[in-house]
């Protein structure tokens, strides 16, 4: 006879403390349950994280699991654990069969994330019961305070459970009292209690661990031998002899008159189950918590180590009744030694919960780097060099994340994982793929018609994340076969309005106006314009050619219904505007610009199940990204420069509004860096970090080098690598993951935009005033010439006079970039139109800052800036220094209805932004171009270099 079948015959089983694939497919279980007798299997995530790491078994099985589409990281663990645990369940059917169902367990926990969360507890444990199908599952479920409750209801439905993690006397009678009142009430509802099955598993060896710490300290201070040698027989004594005590609970439990009551209607005992049996202390026998725990009705779950040992040199006697009164009288011992075992036992279950939650990171880690590696190059690949002293930050930060369970929280909405106000009610934008996927049929459908009506071109007019994202999609996609060309106006200038207009053929255009709120003036302004244009060239019809993107309820939606507008698309109000990418302000251009939305969705999908909540830190790309990026501005390397292959190079306009605008407060920012060609080492500070958008076509990128060179100077570098431009899908949700984690690492909300609506209360006053007067309040220029006048405040202008400013707009220009110092970025804010020559213009005049200053430098066209990289500007850290130019429109462009023109709304805005980055106390300078705007741009130049010369 075996020695574990000695152990059967005096009552206790043995169960095995592992499952994983190679285990079941091998038949090792089958063979130990028939030659050794094992009864029973549980789960252990260590285990399984080891199997999977290695085992080419699991990558076939991923591999199909992917096959169907892509899934969570979570989704994959499950469908690979629950397959082994089904199989293990089968192996071992005949001895829950021949045992009637006393033994032939397997055990599948619940996440150790919802150990703290009753109902959360419940509804995961329906679901593995309900996912394996076995009568001879147990689900396991912590001895949490809200675990315990979680018992009860489980037995009451007649859902076997394993009652994990339990260390204390007091809780084990909680649980079994939980248990009883579970069985009385599934016997209420007519359920038949013979069938429910349940273990408490009380851990053992860590309770002397933790107790041996504490007596071989206090026998380290005592004075006297005899003393001494009365704490250290203690030593290695207390976990077995509260083990014996817990045992002597159950059987007082069941001599009891309740549960002879229930055993009259069938109900078997919920069996102390010893676990953590394996030996810690190398002093101690490497079977002692196999040999002084054998008794009836009781199971031991050992790891392979410890069966081994048993099998060669343990001893299968009665030992758990023995020696109950001195295991009394030691915990007395250790009470009156002033060692609190009630407190050591709280500190375990805290500990355990958080051991298991450590496991289960490990493992999703080893699922997601599966997961990774089958996907290949389906997954946009990142890349991260960082600096040595960088490193050590954001493996500590990654670390935080890990053990504070920041990302899940984050997933959960979790409002203190930044500042606790209003960050939860921002973050739909979480499950917008999810909510794309449910209205997929409407935006077909929309595809479909627009490609019917026979529409040649597609105006979007929008702001910020309303028109950001769709630009995005209208340059990296470009045109579709049969569908119009998408086409974005995001400006009140004059002359961009016109040019727009120009460029397309009204008769066979169909015009989207997003806005969340309804309000925000610049499309309003652009609303009435094109609705006044197309009554002139449809007449009645004008109504048909325009599409509302807006949140419900908003005076948008109100328009949309009295004009008539061929369709209203709801936005989800829980998402922020520059969040919106995902949700139908980048999903409704996309269809009418005949992108395909389910592909582009089913990309999208592949980062958010990389960066999802299941993922642990480590292995989580847009965890890593924010770090990074979070870590790096609180060292001064706050200038994110992005860089892109030409094909994805207006990726970085979006970039920028969803870095600036959610990081840029409380004078914190990560300043997004633009459209800056790459130059050599020697352009750069010490303030930059690098992010390197390409495509694999592109990889042997001609910045290669210059690119490498920055690495070895020590310039934190990220590499993302895309496979085709679809892939850009990818982007939008693993920057917007980057940025909200970006947030938390520096302390902000990412979610508001405080200063942005300064400046718009501001442009409202001026606006009012031109109403109210037909003129705009008069201002003075503290310098002029025949063609430039230059305005700034009070307290600039005497900084700057002191500086030796004086009657001409050079002095000024030039004590203005003296102002400049390391560790700046030079903004130049342009209120002129965006064209590909005004462009180049500023292109050249950043160019000169950067070579003789050496800082980072933006470009930004206003008022398209203000609703970006506008909110930085003005609320992050005092390191700008502004150049804002503007210029008089000739010819200036009615607004239909309205008293003010386009040239007025955009003067008025550029004067409120002004206004708010004096408030702020900003470096701050405004040149106003007299003359032909391309020529003063020009002359500005010119006079910009020699400024700086």
């Amino acid at each position: 006879m075996s020695l574990l079948k000695a152990l059967h015959a005096q009552g206790q089983a043995v169960w095995l403390d592992f499952v994983a694939r190679g285990f079941v497919e091998k038949g090792d279980l089958a063979r130990l349950v028939a030659d050794d007798g094992v009864r029973g299997v549980t789960s252990n995530p260590a285990i399984f994280e080891k199997a999977i790491g290695g085992s080419s078994e699991y990558d076939d099985a991923i591999r199909a699991a992917l096959a169907d589409g892509d899934r969570s990281v979570v989704d994959l663990y499950e469908q690979l654990a629950i397959a082994d645990i089904q199989k293990a369940a089968d192996v071992l059917r005949p001895v829950y069969d021949a045992t009637g169902g006393a033994d032939g367990y397997v055990s599948l926990e619940v996440s150790p994330y919802l150990a703290l969360d009753t109902e959360a507890t419940v509804a995961e444990a329906r679901r593995l019961w309900a996912d394996v199908g076995r009568p001879n599952l147990m689900v396991k479920v912590p001895g949490t305070a809200p675990g315990v409750p979680a018992v009860r209801t489980l037995i009451g439905e007649g859902i076997n459970v394993n009652v994990t993690l339990l260390f204390a006397r007091q809780v084990y009678e909680e649980v079994a009292e939980a248990y009883m009142a579970g069985l009385e009430d599934l016997a209420a509802k007519g359920g038949d209690v013979s069938k429910a099955a349940s273990v408490a598993s009380f851990f053992v060896s860590r309770i002397d661990s933790a107790v041996d710490a504490q007596l071989e300290a206090k026998a380290a201070a005592a004075t006297d031998p005899a003393e001494k040698a009365r704490i250290e027989e203690l030593l290695g004594e207390i976990a077995i002899a509260n083990a014996k005590l817990a045992y002597r609970s159950y059987e007082q439990m069941i001599a009891g008159a309740r549960w002879k009551s229930l055993a009259a209607k069938g109900a078997r005992p919920q069996r102390l189950l010893w676990a953590s049996t394996g030996t810690k202390n190398k002093a101690y026998s490497d079977v002692l918590y196999v040999d002084e725990l054998i008794g009836p009705d009781t199971v031991n779950t050992v790891p392979p180590a410890t069966l081994d040992a048993f099998r060669d040199h343990g001893t299968p006697a009665a030992t758990l009744q023995r020696g109950v009164d001195e295991a009394e009288q030691a915990l007395a011992a250790l009470d009156r030694l002033g060692i609190a075992l009630d407190a050591i036992t709280d500190q375990l279950v805290t500990e355990g919960v958080q051991l298991f939650a450590d496991a289960a990171d490990k493992l999703l880690g080893a699922v997601a780097q599966k997961r990774a590696q089958v996907l290949g190059d389906r997954i946009n690949a990142q890349t991260i060099t960082v600096p040595r002293d960088l490193a050590a930050a954001v493996a500590k930060e990654t670390e935080r994340w890990r053990a504070e369970g920041l990302i899940r929280r984050l997933w959960a909405k979790d409002a203190s994982v930044w500042t606790g106000a209003d960050e939860a009610k921002w973050l739909g934008w979480l499950t917008g793929t999810i909510e794309g996927r449910a209205k997929l049929a409407d935006y077909q459908a929309f595809a479909a018609d627009v490609k019917a009506a026979g529409f040649t071109d597609v105006l979007l007019l929008g702001m910020g994340g309303s028109s950001l994202g769709p630009e995005v999609l209208a340059e990296v996609f470009g045109p579709q076969a049969g569908f119009p060309k998408l086409r974005i106006l995001d400006s009140t200038d004059p002359a961009q309005v016109r040019a727009t207009e120009a460029a397309v053929k009204l008769a066979t255009t169909l015009v989207i106006v997003s806005s969340k709120s309804g309000s925000t003036t610049e499309p309003n302004v652009m609303l009435a314009y094109f609705f006044d244009r197309l009554k002139k060239t449809v007449g009645d019809k004008a109504g048909s050619h325009i599409v509302a993107v807006t949140d419900p309820g908003s005076s948008l939606e109100k328009v949309a219904k009295r004009d008539g507008f061929r369709k209203i698309f709801h936005g989800e109000p829980t998402i922020g505007g520059r969040y919106s990418v995902l949700s139908p302000f980048g999903l409704v251009p996309a269809a009418a610009a005949g992108i395909d939305v389910a592909a582009f969705l089913d990309s999208a999908d592949v980062m958010v199940h990389a960066c999802g909540p299941d993922v642990p830190p480590a292995a989580n790309p847009g965890v890593q990204l924010g770090v990074v990026l979070g870590l790096a501005a609180q060292a001064g390397r706050d200038k994110m420069t992005m860089l892109a292959s030409p094909a994805l190079a207006d990726f970085g306009a979006w970039t920028e509004q969803l870095v600036a605008e959610s990081t840029g407060k409380n004078g914190k920012a990560i300043i997004p860096v633009d459209g800056e060609p790459l130059g050599s080492v020697v352009c750069y500070g010490k303030d930059r970090v690098f992010v390197d958008l390409r495509l694999a076509s592109d990889a042997a990128s001609p910045h290669d080098a210059e690119i490498k060179a920055l690495e070895q100077a020590g310039h934190p570098v990220v590499r993302i690598t895309l496979r085709d431009r679809a892939a850009i899908a990818q982007e939008f949700f693993r920057f917007e993951i980057a940025t909200a984690v970006a947030g938390a690492v520096l302390g902000i909300n990412p979610f508001d935009q405080p200063d942005v609506e300064a400046s718009k209360i501001k442009t409202r006053e001026l606006t009012a005033a031109f109403e109210a007067t037909g003129k705009l309040p008069p201002e003075t220029p503290v310098a002029s010439s025949g063609s430039f006048d230059v305005f700034t405040d009070p307290k600039n202008a005497e900084a700057l006079r002191a500086a030796g400013a004086g009657a001409d707009p050079a002095s000024w220009l030039k004590a203005h970039l003296a102002r400049v110092k390391p560790g700046d970025y030079v903004a130049l804010l342009a209120y002129v139109a965006r064209n590909p020559a005004h462009v180049g213009t500023l292109q050249a005049m950043r160019l000169a800052v950067r070579a003789h200053k050496t800082v980072a430098t933006c470009v930004g066209f206003g008022p398209r800036f203000l609703h970006s990289t506008g909110q930085a500007y003005k609320g992050g850290p005092d390191t700008g220094v502004v150049l804002q130019i503007t210029a008089d429109d000739h010819p200036d462009l009615a607004i239909p209805g309205q008293t003010a023109s386009f040239g007025i709304v955009k003067a008025a805005q550029a004067r409120g932004d002004f206004g708010v980055l004096a408030e702020r106390g900003r470096r701050a300078l405004r040149i106003h171009i007299k003359t032909d705007v391309g020529a003063g741009l020009s002359a500005l130049a010119a006079a910009v270099e020699q400024a700086l010369s």
